[in-house]
């Protein structure tokens, strides 16, 4: 039987590397699990990751495009963003949507909380649904230069598919509404 509460994991030092307001890098000395010493490194993240897919009556719903610097290219997503620790991921949701897209929707569905990264990082996410959608004025940040084109889902979907969409909240979203919709649970 597997003793899931065990830590087969030593610390035997930790050393903070790297800190500014979103991020936390510590290296560590370890011993591993086969009793090997060595080093790990954690980033640790001091938001939480939200994606939104918002999806109308006509089934469809809207991406973001955007440069990324962090991977040097152009890539399309839900709309997304961080919600500082201690603060309602659905608010964040909500403002994201309208920062991102200028959409306001009346029902909201938590579709699932996950890691987005857990063998580097601490990274913790939650993707909603958005329904009841009403369109309005995007109010995107200073730090952003976004495209917004509305889609149908399965085009969305053939773009996880093939590989087009490689963000971890987009993927985890669109397939999970694809996933209730072959249910029927939508």
């Amino acid at each position: 039987m597997i003793d899931e509460s065990r830590n087969p994991w030593k610390i035997l030092s930790e050393k903070e590397i790297y800190d500014n307001r979103w991020i936390n890098v510590t290296e560590y000395q370890v011993i591993n699990p086969s009793g090997g010493q060595g080093i790990y490194g954690k980033v640790h993240f001091k938001n939480l990751g939200i994606g939104i897919l918002p999806l109308d009556d006509e089934m469809h719903t809207w991406l973001v495009g955007q440069y990324r610097f962090t991977l040097n290219q152009y890539t399309w997503e839900i709309p997304e963003g961080g919600c500082p620790l201690g603060t309602d991921p659905l608010e964040t949701a909500k403002r994201e949507l309208l920062e991102e897209t200028g959409l306001t929707a009346t029902e909201w569905t938590h579709l699932m909380p996950f890691h987005l990264s857990n063998s580097v990082c601490d990274e913790f996410g939650h993707i909603f649904m958005a329904r009841g959608l009403q369109q309005g004025q995007s109010e995107p940040e200073e730090t952003e230069e976004l495209q917004v084109k509305r889609v149908p889902f399965e085009e969305a979907y053939q773009m996880v598919v093939s590989g087009r969409i490689t963000d971890s909240l987009s993927v985890a979203a669109i397939l999970r509404v694809k996933t209730l919709l072959l249910e029927n649970k939508l």
